[in-house]
C-alpha cells in the first residue's frame, strides 16, 4: 500500500463507520460531474454531521491531502473533479430540512437537500425560495451555494446569494465557523456568508444554510410567444422592461434550439418557429391578470407567430415542461454539447445572438443559444461533431472568440455555472491583475496549504 493511502486508512478511525470508502466503484462514481473531465479521488467520505466534516478537514490540514467538496455533482464545469486525487469529500448524506420558520421566513438545511424537495417543503407552509436552476430536482442546496446558481427567476428575485441568510461552515484547518444569522438584515462586520456563495469549495465547506424565504406569489401567469426572428423577440423584451413591467422570468430561444425541441417534444408551436419568447407574471391574481392582458397588447404589436397563454400553475407548468426539454433535445441531435453560460449587459442581447451566428459560419459548428434573457444570461452552445477533423480545435477558437468578445462588451464568463476547470483557460483574461491578487490573498488566508479543491481557478 502506497504510504498516501496508508495515512488516508487512518480516516476509518477518524470518522463514524460508513462515513469513508475506498471502493473502486465509489471512487469512480466520484470522480466528476457533468462535465467532460474525470480524474478518481484516492478516498471518498460521506459526513452525516459537522463534527465528521471538522474532524476531516483537521486530518486532512495536518497531512496536506487534498479535499474537493462535492454536492449533488450536477454541475457543468469540473468544479467537482478532484484532479489532485486525495478525498472527495461528499456532503449527499447531509440532507436534512431541520427548520421552515413562517414567523421568521428562514428555512435552515444541510447542503444535501435537494433544491426541488427544500421549495416543495416551503410552499406547504405558504413560503417561497425562489431560486430555480434548471437542474433544481437533482441539485444540492449546497451545489447551488457553492456556484451561486441562478435560474429563470433570478430576474425579479435574485440569485442564490440573495437567499443566504447564515452559515455553519468549516474552514480548511477545520475550525467551524457560523457566519451571518437568521435576521433579514445584517451589518456586523464583513458579510462572509455571502462570500462564500459562489467560491465554488474553495474558502471552506458549508455544512448548515439559513435561507431567506419570501411569502409565495398566490397567483402565476404566463405566455409562451413565437418569433420569425430573434431581432423581433429581443424587441419585444425591451418594450415590455420599457412599459414599467418586471417579469418573474423572461426566457429566449434561437432557431436551432427551437428545431430540436421540435424533434423531441413534436409540439407543433415550434415547427418553423425562428425565436421563442417565454414571459411570466406572479403575484396578486387581479394585479396578474390585468398585467398579462396589458403585455399580451405589446406582445401583439411585434406581429408574433402565435401566443399562448397559462393561467395558474398547472397551465403555467405545462408550457415550461418544453423550455425545460431544451437542453435534453440539444442532447438528443448526437453533437456535444458545450454549454457556456455567458452574460451580457441587456443592451447587447441581440449583439450576442448575431455574434454567435457569425461563430457558426466561421467555424463550421452549430451554436445554439437560449436562456435567461432577462438579465442578459444566455447559453451559448457550441455544438460539435468531434469525429470531425479538427473539431477540437475550431470549439476551442470559438470558445475562445465568444469569451473575449463577451468582455469586450463589459460581460461576463459565467453567470451560473462558475468556472471550475472549464473556463480556468480564461479565468485570468476575466479579471485583472489586481482582483486576482487579491483572490490569491483570501485563498492562502483561509487556506494557507491549498488543500480545498486545488487545481481550480484559485
Amino acid at each position: 500500500m502506497k504510504p498516501a493511502n496508508q495515512i488516508l486508512c487512518r480516516l476509518k478511525q477518524l470518522l463514524p463507520p460508513g462515513q469513508i470508502s475506498f471502493a473502486k466503484s465509489v471512487l469512480e462514481a466520484h470522480a466528476g460531474d457533468k462535465w467532460f473531465a474525470t480524474h478518481r479521488p484516492d478516498a471518498v467520505a460521506f459526513p452525516r454531521s459537522t463534527a465528521s466534516v471538522a474532524a476531516l478537514l483537521r486530518f486532512a490540514h495536518q497531512h496536506r491531502i487534498p479535499v474537493t467538496p462535492r454536492g449533488a455533482g450536477q454541475g457543468y464545469v469540473g468544479g467537482c473533479v478532484p484532479v489532485r486525487g486525495g478525498i472527495a469529500l461528499s456532503l449527499a448524506r447531509m440532507n436534512r430540512i431541520r427548520e421552515i420558520n413562517p414567523a421568521d421566513f428562514v428555512a435552515v438545511a444541510q447542503p444535501g437537500v435537494i433544491t426541488a424537495q427544500l421549495q416543495a417543503a416551503v410552499e406547504k407552509k405558504g413560503l417561497y425560495y425562489p431560486p430555480d436552476p434548471a437542474s433544481r430536482a437533482e441539485s444540492s442546496i449546497g451545489g447551488n451555494i457553492a456556484t451561486n446558481a441562478g435560474g429563470p427567476r433570478c430576474l425579479k428575485y435574485g440569485v442564490t446569494r440573495d437567499y443566504v441568510l447564515g452559515l455553519e461552515a468549516v474552514l480548511a484547518d477545520g475550525t467551524v465557523v457560523r457566519l451571518g444569522g437568521r435576521a433579514h438584515k445584517n451589518k456586523t462586520g464583513f458579510d462572509f456568508a455571502r462570500l462564500l456563495a459562489g467560491s465554488e469549495g474553495t474558502l471552506a465547506v458549508v455544512c448548515e444554510a439559513t435561507l431567506k424565504l419570501l411569502p409565495l406569489p398566490p397567483f402565476r401567469a404566463l405566455l409562451a410567444v413565437g418569433f420569425a426572428s430573434v431581432p423581433d423577440a429581443i424587441r419585444t423584451l425591451h418594450a415590455i422592461f420599457a412599459a414599467g413591467f418586471l417579469p418573474s422570468a423572461l426566457e429566449i430561444a434561437d432557431a436551432f434550439t427551437l428545431a430540436a425541441a421540435y424533434q423531441r417534444t413534436r409540439s407543433r408551436r415550434l415547427q418553423g418557429c425562428q425565436a421563442h419568447l417565454i414571459v411570466e407574471l406572479d403575484g396578486q391574481e387581479g394585479s396578474v391578470r390585468s398585467e398579462l392582458r396589458e403585455v399580451q397588447r405589446l406582445v401583439r404589436r411585434q406581429n408574433p407567430r402565435f401566443i399562448q397563454r397559462g393561467l395558474g400553475p398547472s397551465q403555467c407548468e405545462a408550457l415550461w415542461q418544453v423550455r425545460r426539454e431544451f437542453s435534453y433535445a440539444l442532447r438528443d441531435t448526437g453533437l456535444t454539447k458545450l454549454n457556456e453560460d455567458v452574460v451580457v449587459p441587456r443592451s447587447r442581447l441581440e449583439d450576442l445572438f448575431g455574434f454567435a451566428a457569425r461563430l457558426q459560419k466561421k467555424h463550421g459548428l452549430p451554436v445554439a443559444c437560449f436562456g435567461h434573457a432577462g438579465d442578459g444570461n444566455i447559453h451559448v452552445n457550441v455544438m460539435v461533431d468531434y469525429s470531425q477533423p479538427q473539431a477540437a480545435a475550431r470549439a476551442d477558437a470559438a470558445l475562445d472568440e465568444l469569451f473575449r468578445q463577451v468582455l469586450d462588451w463589459g460581460g461576463a464568463i459565467t453567470g451560473e455555472h462558475g468556472i471550475g476547470l472549464a473556463k480556468k483557460t480564461w479565468w485570468p483574461m476575466a479579471v485583472s491583475p489586481e482582483t486576482l491578487k487579491l483572490h490569491r490573498t483570501l485563498k492562502r488566508a483561509l487556506d494557507p496549504r491549498h488543500i480545498l479543491n486545488p487545481g481550480k481557478f484559485v
